[in-house]
């Protein structure tokens, strides 16, 4: 399969562009799910783990089947950039999805989440078999391995971080209350910094504008959502640590 250019570039640039107007659209509210869906909506739901099963799916599916269309990602340092990537989507489909004991989500954001994870998983596995173009060398320099490095840094502060808040619950439990441990000393929205640290990672081990773009959005989509949490648990719980910052600890 050629490499279609303007394809990679047009998703890429609206990738962009969708992450920052999300991060102005939803400068005063956050998008109605979870603990911060309304309470009078009249909106369609689905079962959390159902839907997060179905929206994550397809960024885990598009680069399997393009890998089985393709010969290119025989060589290890391509390969692993695209194993890297569907690790994080196979993790959210088969793990993160079956634990969670999140509330109903919105049928639109379902299927919304749904498309973006459908061209975000085209994109970046035909960038990464077709387009991206890497010598002999690239698989043993610094920016490779810093980035995955931090990549996997960050999986493994998202994973933690989301065990300790799905055993805040117990089972068909639907309450708050204040995490505690691992990066949840510093942040309230340790599972975010998380994957931020994740897709930051990404980028830079892959040094593209598929991978920047996916970095840029998820800063742009959850990081606001880590200062809602953060706001949430101060007017909720007056004896929440003063000293938590939002997403960054010790900054923001």
């Amino acid at each position: 399969m050629q490499c279609y250019e303007n394809v990679v570039s047009y998703l890429s640039y609206g990738m962009l562009l969708a992450g920052l107007a999300h991060l102005v659209y939803h400068r005063e509210a956050q998008a109605s799910y979870g603990r911060h869906m309304k309470r009078s909506s009249s909106a369609r739901t689905v079962p959390a783990r159902f839907a997060w099963f179905l929206q994550e799916m397809p960024a885990l599916l598009m680069p399997l089947l393009l890998m089985q269309l393709s010969h290119r990602y025989s060589a290890m340092g391509r390969a692993l950039l695209l194993k890297t990537f569907c690790l994080h989507y196979f993790q959210r489909t088969f793990v993160y999805s079956l634990l969670t004991r999140g509330q109903p989500f919105p049928l639109s954001v379902m299927a919304s989440a749904a498309v973006f994870c459908s061209l975000n998983g085209f994109l970046q596995g035909h960038y990464l078999l077709h387009c991206a173009h890497f010598d002999d060398q690239w698989s043993t320099g610094c920016r490779y391995i810093i980035g995955l490095l931090v990549f996997y840094t960050g999986m493994a502060i998202n994973v933690h971080s989301d065990h300790i808040l799905r055993n805040l619950r117990k089972p068909k439990e639907i309450v708050y209350a204040i995490p505690a441990g691992g990066l949840f000393e510093y942040v309230s929205g340790a599972n975010y910094f998380g994957e931020i640290v994740e897709w930051c990672g990404y980028a830079i081990a892959t040094w593209s504008l598929p991978a920047f773009a996916i970095a840029v959005f998820s800063l742009c989509f959850i990081g606001p959502r880590a200062f809602y949490h953060h706001r949430f648990y101060k007017e909720h719980f007056e004896e929440y640590p003063k000293f938590r910052k939002a997403l960054i600890p010790f900054i923001f």
